[in-house]
């Protein structure tokens, strides 16, 4: 797999890390759903467009849900076994505790472009009083720690918070109030 093969997967998996969800509904193949809101179209039509790129002989299709303005993009393949950081069948990404693959951690230009699959997907930017802020936010504490780590690495001073939700599992948010600006246009990050 060339470099930028590598940087379209790590995309991916930031993508399905975030709104992505793994199933085997015929038995035969591995299917990565992502779930979008109609809201974000180019976001939507990127995610196409490197799914087709990761598996360019696959049917990469659109689905809409009943009765709101989300639809899952889906591709079938038994690579994405590998890809993933989780399996199927062996409960959600937070009991399987999915996290960021090793070999984006250890190499930069494969950590932006998972950052930005991770932030499209479970993120916002937003203003907080006059200042441009980013949020990541998941349930997964590696996850999350894995996010922050990234941010750092690339120059980043991001924060940590958790708060304990209803359901009685934490939620984790990294926060990124600092060179927010330069962080946003060094990823590439766009959510329309």
């Amino acid at each position: 797999m060339t470099a930028a093969e590598k940087q379209n997967l790590a995309y991916i998996i930031g993508v399905a890390l975030g709104d992505g969800n793994l199933s085997n509904p015929n038995k035969r193949a591995t299917r990565l759903r992502v779930t979008c809101d109609s809201s974000y179209p180019t976001l939507a039509k990127e995610i196409e467009t490197a799914l087709r790129l990761l598996f360019p002989t696959n049917t990469v299709s659109r689905v809409k849900k009943k009765g709101g303005t989300c639809f899952d993009i889906s591709v079938y393949s038994n690579k994405l076994n590998e890809y993933m950081s989780w399996q199927v069948g062996l409960g959600s990404k937070h009991i399987q505790n999915a996290h960021v693959p090793h070999w984006i951690l250890d190499d930069i230009q494969y950590i932006r472009p998972c950052l930005k699959g991770l932030i499209q997907t479970d993120g916002s930017i937003y203003t907080e009083r006059k200042y441009l802020t980013v949020n990541f936010t998941n349930v997964i504490e590696i996850l999350a720690n894995d996010v922050k780590g990234m941010m750092e690495q690339i120059g980043y001073a991001p924060h940590i918070y958790q708060s304990m939700q209803k359901s009685g599992n934490y939620k984790y948010t990294v926060r990124l109030s600092k060179g927010v600006a330069k962080f946003i246009d060094e990823i590439r990050l766009t959510k329309t």
